[in-house]
């Protein structure tokens, strides 16, 4: 008996260490003016933004899928670059890396950029960009010099995914902006309040 108590003892203290460490229950610093002291404010700000349940929502919803095309930095990798042809877009490999690409002003002149994604998060460090550039002797195809570029074409490259991924973020935050509704369980479904503070 006793040592069953202690076993049980012991589980429970090693959950709750287990669940100390867990990022979602650590103590986040928040300022108190992104939330408003009124509670029913704070609850419609929560749901607004989709951080919270609709207990008696009539809207039928489906499952939430992850496809490459609703990763914003992704969409907006392949769409600056979709001038050139792919070798590999390997999205669960997080890489994209192009072909040789050559201009027609410039045959002997050839481009190869490979994209690696180190986050979801739309920041600079999110994104590890790598441009080749391959200068071969006129009408010499196997005598080569590839070089890294780090001038301005990779400069322009970063900030032009950067600023496509930031208008797909802000267009899905638009397109699932739900305004919050309070219906309690004897209301008419189709007559709704609107949640207004005087």
């Amino acid at each position: 008996m006793k040592n069953n108590i202690v076993y049980k003892l012991s589980i429970l203290s090693i959950l709750l260490f287990s669940l100390n460490s867990c990022e979602a229950l650590k103590y986040k610093k928040v300022s108190a003016k992104d939330y408003p002291p009124d509670p029913d404010l704070r609850v419609k700000k929560n749901i607004e933004e989709g951080r919270g349940a609709r207990l008696f929502s009539t809207k039928k919803q489906g499952g939430t899928f992850d496809f490459a095309s609703s990763n914003e930095l992704w969409r907006a990798s392949l769409d600056t670059i979709d001038f050139m042809p792919l070798v590999s877009a390997n999205y669960s490999g997080g890489i994209i890396i192009t072909d040789w690409y050559t201009d027609q002003n410039s045959r002997n002149q050839a481009i190869k950029i490979t994209i690696r994604f180190l986050s979801n998060e739309i920041r600079v460090d999110s994104i590890d960009i790598k441009v080749f550039k391959k200068i071969c002797k006129v009408n010499e195809m196997t005598n080569c010099n590839i070089t890294t570029e780090n001038g301005n074409l990779l400069a322009e490259l970063k900030k032009n995914i950067l600023r496509r991924a930031a208008l797909y973020e802000k267009q899905k935050k638009d397109k699932n902006f739900k305004p919050y509704e309070i219906t309690t369980p004897g209301d008419n479904p189709t007559s709704k309040r609107k949640n207004k503070k005087k």
